[in-house]
This record gives C-alpha cells, structure tokens and sequence, in this order.
C-alpha cells in the first residue's frame, strides 16, 4: 500500500466587489493532513477498509470520500497574502505599479488580503521627504509634513484612485534599468554587501496607493539595522516615518527588521533575542505615543530558517516580548537558486521540509505563548532570487500548492508569498505585469478554496513495494469547503485539489457523501513545448492570458457526469468542485 497524504482546505473567492485582474488570491485557507501509509510506519493512520468496485483494477484506484459534518480547522481570512521587496524602489519598478496593468494584476488577490513590504537587508533603508535626500540623511525630516501636502501622488479618498498611464517605450526603458540592477543586486546578495536605500515620502505614498487602490491592507517593515554604541535600536528615523504616516491617516500595520539571524553578517554585530524583544517593546511603546497607530498591529521578529542558533533567538524574544507581537513571524525557503534543478520540484522530501521546520517554531510558542498566531512571512520556492525559466515555471507550483495545504493543515494562520514583482524570479508576474504559473494556481485558489478544512478518509490499492524501498507520499489529496464568495456554486459544496507527481496517471473515485455528484474540473497543465519549464498553462485544455490590461479571463470548468472516476494526468495539479453536496460543515460561515 503506497503512502497517499490527504489534504482538505478550504478558501474564499473574489467577491464581486473585488476589482477585475490579478490580485483576487488573497484568500483564506485551511487543510487538514491525513497520512496514509504501510502498516510499518507507527503512529500513521490506517486506510478506512473498503471494498473494491466491480470492474475496477485494484492497483490503480484510490477511492475517497470527505466527513462533512465538521470543519477540523478554520484559518485566518488573509491566508494568502503577498510581498514586496523594497528592491522596487532602487531598480525603479516602483512608478510602474501605478500602472492599469499593475493594479489589475494586483487586484486578483481579492480583500481581505496583506501586502508585506518586507525591508530585507539593506542596511540604511531610510526615510526622507523627497527625492534628493541622501540615503541615510535625516536633515530633511523637519519639513516633512510642508512637502508631503505637495505630493502629487498621494492618494486622494475623494477622488478616488490615479492610474499613471506610461508609454510603452518607457517600460521598454524601465526593463532595461532593471536587468541592469538586477546584477547589481545578484552582486550584492553574493557578496553580503548591500548598498543604502532611501525611503522617500514620495515613495511612501506611491507604496500605499497601490495597495489602497488594490484592496490590500499594508504592513510595512521597519529598519533595525540603525543601532546605538550599545546594541540597542535607534528609533530616530522610524519615528519620523511613522508621525508621516499618521499625518496622512494611513492605515497600516508594522513590523521591525528582517531575519535577525543574519545581521552580524550585516552590520558587524549580531543582536540577540533579549535584545530584540526589548527593541520590539519600544517600538510599541512608540506606536501608543501615536494616536493612529495606538491600536495598530505588530508582527516579528520574522526569523530565518530555525536552525539551533535561530531557536535559541526566538526563544530570547518570547521570553521578553512575546505578548508584544500580535503574531510570530518567519521565513522558508525550499532550495538555493544559484544550484536548483526541475527535478528537485517534484522530490516529496522536499515537499515535507516545511512541516518539519513549522512544527519547530510550534514548540517554541507553545513553550512561551501558548495560542499565539504564526504567520509563515516568506515564502518562496527558492533562495538567492530564483532561477529563471525554474523558480518562475509550471514545476515551481508544486511546492506551491503543497505549502498552501501543509501550513493550512498545521494551523499557519498566514502565508505571506515573495513575490509580486521583484528584480529575481520567485514573482508571479513578469515585467509585463503577465502572469506567471503561480499566478494562476494562486487565483484559483482564492476562487475555489474556503477557510474550513474538511477530514477525508482514503483507500488506496496499490501495489506493494518492493523490500528495503523508501515509499513517499506522491499523489497529496487536499479539501475545503467551496468558497462562499463564488456564486457559481451553492453552499455545502466541497472542493478538491490535488497534486500528482507520479510520472503516471491515477485514478480516484468519489464515495460516501461524493458519490454520484456532479463534479466540475479545473485542470492546469503546462502550455507549450517547454513542459515543466514553461512559464504558462492551459485551464483544461485552454491556455490562459489576460484578456487586455484589466481583464482577467474566464476560468471555464469541464463538467464530469456524476459518478465518473477523476483521472489525474501525471505531474499535474487540479481542482475539483463536488456541486451540491450539502455539506453541514460548508453550509454556514
């Protein structure tokens, strides 16, 4: 018997009020994993007996079936969230994202919904009140708020929201800047020198209309590196930054520095969790000085990878400021990008990393906060910015999808995914503001996908494996129930995803309470003769582009017939919307 993993998750769709285009993914998520495996493996769950249908091989069928009376977990509304690299503001992508095409490509990820502006590691990422400020030069601060009334490109609630408008031989321009910067960064990531980057008011208020006009709420990360002689943080520069934003009645949420881990290699100096969590505790007690931000929430301290020595830091931070933080935050990267291979997207030892590294931080908040939130802050598929034509293509998805249902699963009440747009190629658009496969799978999710998780009980028959051989679960089984924002579907509907890695197709038959219902499939499939490597896909069958600037297309289902076996084409992800189950678990908030 093959190990089969089963995940059940559930999101929410892009209401109708959401704008057309891209950003309606952010949605909420849950899963919940139940691992089926040989009889050796203690503590696993046994595959419910079943009995074979007439006329159906018992090697290749795998018969499923969903508890419908209860969700097993519910998670946040935000679940799938996004990130920018402040990187936009030096390679100048920044003045783009007030373009049609970027707010449409933005919009897709449907309210309610989080841009991160992670500040990554820069090691003066400054404020100042315009342009000519030198990075790091805080002699402009006095006279911020007389400048900012001048801004043209703050965001006027009463006029609604400005879409710049850019000829297209000035993208063409603003492309070849960023290749250019783009090796000026790949240089700088290899190297661990990183330059100075100013955080112009200007800036500011271009950053917090896009994500105004987006229907995203804005959290931003402050920078830590500035310290005092005696390691603690100096809050000089924040301070003015955040009395300009209150000035403006920006609503967003904040967070300090980024993975605290690494500044030793930084800034000289390395900064240990006592002394975080005492950072932490003053820069709330700077937001309650500030009337707007008095409430306003407070994440961190968005740690690496939780190795011992990272451990060790979070477990300093909770011990001081662990009610400080409103929730715990960290990062995960599957592969280094300068050495990834397409094959290493389809290695299940791979795929299972992240469930062994969240339940690490789990022991730690369990220890010191018991209940408090964990956001999973950055995500991407691979490290050092990505590799072209990898971490950008239709095999990237696979992790993709199988983070989604793993964190969902573990109770990650958020997933913050690098990135939108940015100089390397984790991004889910490409400098065209086209999306890239991820884009794709990530909408469908937010479409098809509600918050509750729903157990499922799987039978698989395959053949035994051979004495000695490792087995890893290849085909994962994840459901939700159907979002309650897609009106194309009743409430108590339930929707399947799954990811098959077998080089093989395979076969799954509803049962239970799924049998003999209408089902609806969403197939993706990669488009073109690059096969794994390509950077677009077909909807069964169809490939799929946007229609023009602002319109996404239409994202046509294949009905099946009730009671027709789900045949999952190999190396492939899919949806599968079971209609009218009337699912006491999906039929009310």
């Amino acid at each position: 018997s093959e190990l089969i993993r089963g995940f059940l998750l559930s999101g929410m769709p892009c209401p109708s009020s959401c704008p057309p285009g891209l950003l309606a993914l952010m949605a909420p998520g849950l899963a919940l994993m139940a691992t089926f495996s040989l009889p050796s493996q203690a503590g696993d769950r046994r595959a419910l007996p079943v009995e074979k249908p007439p006329g159906v091989k018992g090697r290749t069928l795998i018969l499923l079936d969903v508890n419908t009376k209860s969700p097993v977990r519910i998670i946040s509304e935000n679940f799938l969230s996004l990130q920018l690299d402040p990187s936009i503001i030096h390679d100048g992508w920044l003045d783009f994202l007030r373009k049609k095409t970027a707010i449409s490509a933005s919009a897709w990820m449907m309210p309610p919904s989080i841009l991160l502006v992670l500040q990554k590691k820069y090691p003066s990422l400054r404020k100042v009140n315009d342009s000519s400020g030198a990075p790091g030069d805080t002699s402009h601060c006095s006279n911020i708020l007389s400048d900012i009334v001048r801004s043209d490109i703050a965001l006027d609630k009463q006029k609604g929201c400005k879409i710049a408008q850019h000829p297209d031989i000035m993208l063409e321009l603003q492309r070849e800047k960023a290749a250019q910067m783009h090796l000026v960064l790949l240089k700088e990531q290899f190297s661990n020198t990183y330059s100075n980057l100013t955080l112009t008011a200007r800036s500011l208020d271009k950053l917090y209309n896009f994500a105004d006009c987006s229907g995203l709420h804005l959290i931003f990360a402050l920078n830590a590196l500035h310290r005092n002689p005696n390691n603690s943080w100096n809050s000089s520069n924040a301070l003015s930054l955040l009395k300009y934003s209150a000035s403006k009645k920006y609503n967003i949420s904040w967070e300090l520095g980024n993975e605290p881990n690494n500044y030793r290699t930084l800034i000289g100096r390395s900064v240990n969790g006592s002394q975080l969590g005492k950072d932490y505790i003053q820069l709330r007690s700077l937001l309650q000085l500030i009337r707007t931000y008095s409430r306003a929430n407070l994440y961190g301290p968005n740690i690496g990878r939780p190795r011992k020595n990272v451990i060790a830091l979070l477990e300093g931070f909770m011990k001081v400021a662990g009610s400080t933080v409103d929730a715990v935050t960290w990062q995960h990267y599957y592969i280094d990008g300068r050495v990834a291979k397409v094959t290493d997207f389809l290695k299940t030892r791979l795929l299972d990393t992240l469930s062994d590294q969240t339940r690490k931080i789990q022991k730690v908040l369990n220890t010191y906060t018991p209940g408090k939130r964990i956001w999973l802050e950055g995500v991407g598929m691979t490290s050092a910015g990505g590799m072209n034509n990898l971490s950008d293509s239709y095999a990237a998805g696979f992790l993709w999808l199988n983070t989604l249902g793993l964190l969902a699963n573990q109770g990650i009440d958020v997933v913050v995914r690098h990135s939108f747009l940015d100089h390397g190629h984790n991004h889910l658009v490409d400098q065209n503001f086209n999306p890239l496969p991820d884009y794709w799978l990530s909408l469908l999710y937010k479409r098809l996908i509600g918050p509750k998780v729903l157990a499922i009980h799987v039978a698989g028959l395959q053949r035994k494996p051979r004495p000695g051989r490792v087995i890893r679960d290849k085909l994962r089984i994840y459901a939700h129930c159907t979002s309650y924002h897609n009106h194309n579907y009743v409430r108590g509907s339930i929707t399947l995803y799954i990811i098959n890695l077998h080089r093989s197709r395979k076969k799954i038959k509803l049962a239970g309470t799924l049998r003999d219902k209408i089902v609806h499939q969403y197939l993706l499939q990669p488009y073109g003769k690059d096969g794994l490597h390509s950077r677009s896909v077909q909807l069964n069958g169809q490939p799929l582009a946007m229609v023009d600037d602002a319109t996404l297309p239409e994202l046509k289902p294949r009905p099946l017939r009730p009671g027709r076996t789900l045949v999952i084409p190999p190396l492939t992800m899919s949806f599968y919307v079971v209609k009218n189950v009337n699912a006491l678990a999906c039929r009310y908030r």
